[in-house]
């Protein structure tokens, strides 16, 4: 089984930051991709931040200049610096990280996802 934990969520005021963190263990036979997802209520979920293997990233435009992505391809984990958050930052984040899996005797690609953190960034 591949477990993604998160943690680093938490309350903030605007301007202020925060860094979520995420380890993937388990049965993965190689992570291509590890991003974070965030969806406030009512709202879609998102991509806010992705990094590859390759160590390239892709940021949305409304976090630009203000979060940073790092993996870590040796621990397997990824991190998510938040600086000058906003109110609008406010969302569950999640955690996920696809690639190919073993199991069974069996190569497969799937994804997985973290529980979840939420960020709340008041004022």
């Amino acid at each position: 089984q591949v477990q993604l934990v998160e943690s680093g969520g938490g309350l903030v005021q605007a301007g202020g930051s925060l860094r979520l963190s995420c380890a993937a263990s388990g049965s993965f036979f190689r992570i291509n991709f590890m991003g974070w997802y965030r969806q406030a209520p009512g709202k879609q979920r998102e991509l806010v931040a992705a990094a590859t293997s390759g160590g390239s990233t892709n940021y949305r435009d409304s976090v630009k200049g203000r979060f940073t992505i790092s993996r870590d391809n040796a621990k397997n984990t990824v991190a998510l610096q938040m600086n000058d958050l906003k109110p609008e930052d406010t969302a569950v984040y999640n955690c996920n990280a696809g690639g190919i899996v073993y199991s069974g005797g069996d190569y497969d690609s799937k994804d997985y996802w973290g529980q979840g953190t939420q960020v709340t960034v008041s004022s």
